[in-house]
């Protein structure tokens, strides 16, 4: 009906006769009576279709769009598939709020009124990932607060505590003398290489890089001589094994009687001492964080009263320590601030007192003679302080901290060494040369700047530190 709507235009009413519509097969019977008709019948039909057609023309329009073809290039299925996609996303947000429930209170209503999409062939059935169990939203939890704690100490003490040592101690102190090692273990392994019997240039070889890890030529010497000796006998002959008998030699020469001196006094001084820049100020404040660890009351005295800001530094050593400070201005009598803390040690039951002093070259007489003067004041306030007296070595220095060790001892009778920086030298040899020509015993080593980086020294872990 449409069609023969649109292809019969009727002619204009003035009575031009309207040419006839196109028909297939089975056209509409009326079309061949209006053509056999006469003029005035044709005339009569073709207004009835116009009046018709007139009022017909919104509804016809409407239809013809619908029922009109496509343009060419138009994708019905991509056109379907969006309107199938957009019904399922709007299913599945009303089912995902009937099902998740909510953080605080009751569990809510389920929606109703919203009706479920129908499946159609447009849209298919709905994916099985719809028809899986919800992800529930679980709430967040509140971020613990960090702990606040009265001081720096109490805080490290309790990270301390709560994290696990995952590394051995051997384990750090060989990475914190891995220059060392790799100047003197690696050095030693490249040289037995290949070598199949012990002979003169093997021993020349081996002096040679002694010599050049700041072992000292006195101790160099007494090392390759005792390997040699034992060449002699028959009790070496492999290279392979040359190294383990160095081993023996090393841990012997640094394994020297070090016997602490009897306290027969209350508290116990300790007096520190060496050249500028060793470290001596911090090295202090790790020796009172282990009597502080251990539960004894430490008393720190900052008779360097020489160096800018040495006192101030040694006040935020003791804030962090909780150890208490006696001091005096800067540029006072050392002595006298000396005589002041060990007076204040004895009516407060401290029970170890640190001296921190100036630090000078041993080289200049005068400056000495202060440190003299500074024991001779402790001896008359406690007689039998100090009961130790510290030099501390920068290992850095390599050999000239024989000569240090061996001025100081000789003015103020050194009880014990201890030797710093060694995690940032390849210079960790000197510690055999200082041991063997002074006689000294190495009580301390420093391998880094944190608080336990201290360590009380033990032969047989050094010599395996560095030589692996």
């Amino acid at each position: 009906m449409r069609k023969w709507f649109k292809k019969k235009k009727p002619a204009k009413v003035s009575g031009e006769e309207a040419p006839a519509p196109e028909t297939n097969g089975a056209a509409v019977s009326e079309v061949e009576t209006i053509e056999d008709s006469s003029p005035l019948q044709e005339v009569m039909k073709a207004e009835t279709a116009r009046v018709a057609a007139t009022e017909l023309s919104p509804e016809l329009t409407s239809l013809d769009q619908e029922l009109s073809p496509p343009p060419p290039g138009t994708d019905l299925t991509a056109e379907a598939d969006s309107e199938a996609e957009t019904g399922r996303r709007r299913w599945f947000r009303r089912k995902k709020l009937r099902q998740v429930s909510p953080e605080v209170g009751p569990e809510p209503e389920p929606l109703t009124g919203i009706p479920e999409p129908p499946a159609t062939e447009e849209s298919g059935q709905l994916p099985d990932e719809m028809e899986s169990e919800p992800v529930l939203v679980s709430p967040l939890e509140p971020e613990a607060e960090p702990l606040a704690f009265e001081s720096e100490t109490e805080g490290e003490a309790a990270v301390a505590a709560t994290t696990p040592n995952k590394k051995g101690v051997f384990r750090r102190l060989r990475e914190r003398l891995g220059r060392t090692r790799e100047a003197l273990a690696h050095g030693l392994d490249r040289l037995f290489l290949g070598k199949k019997v012990i002979d003169a240039e093997l021993l020349e070889d081996l002096e040679e890089l002694l010599i050049t890890a700041d072992l000292g030529v006195d101790t160099t010497l007494a090392l390759i001589e005792a390997v040699r000796e034992k060449v002699r006998r028959k009790e070496l002959s492999d290279p392979s094994r040359l190294k383990s008998h160095l081993k023996a030699e090393m841990v012997a020469l640094l394994q020297t009687p070090a016997s602490s001196p009897v306290v027969n006094g209350h508290p116990r001084v300790v007096m520190v001492i060496g050249v500028n820049g060793v470290g001596k100020t911090t090295t202090i404040a790790k020796l009172a964080h282990f009597d502080r660890t251990a539960g004894r009351k430490v008393l720190l005295v900052a008779a360097d009263t020489f160096r800018a800001a040495a006192i101030e530094q040694l006040e935020i050593w003791g804030q962090r320590l909780g150890a208490e400070v006696i001091k005096q201005k800067s540029g006072s009598d050392p002595a006298a601030v000396v005589f002041d803390g060990l007076a204040a040690a004895q009516s407060r039951q401290v029970d170890t007192v640190y001296i921190d002093t100036a630090g000078r070259l041993h080289t200049k007489v005068n400056l000495m003679e202060e440190l003299k003067k500074i024991k001779r004041t402790a001896t008359r306030q406690i007689p039998t302080a100090p009961h130790e007296v510290y030099l501390v070595l920068d290992a850095t220095t390599g050999q000239n901290s024989i000569s240090q060790a061996r001025m100081f001892h000789e003015a103020l009778g050194v009880t014990g060494l201890i030797l710093t920086k060694l995690d940032g030298t390849a210079k960790g040899g000197v510690a055999l040369g200082v041991v063997k020509e002074t006689g000294l015993p190495l009580r301390y080593i420093g391998v880094g700047e944190g608080m336990e980086e201290l360590r009380a020294f033990e032969a047989e872990a050094f010599i395996d530190a560095i030589l692996g």
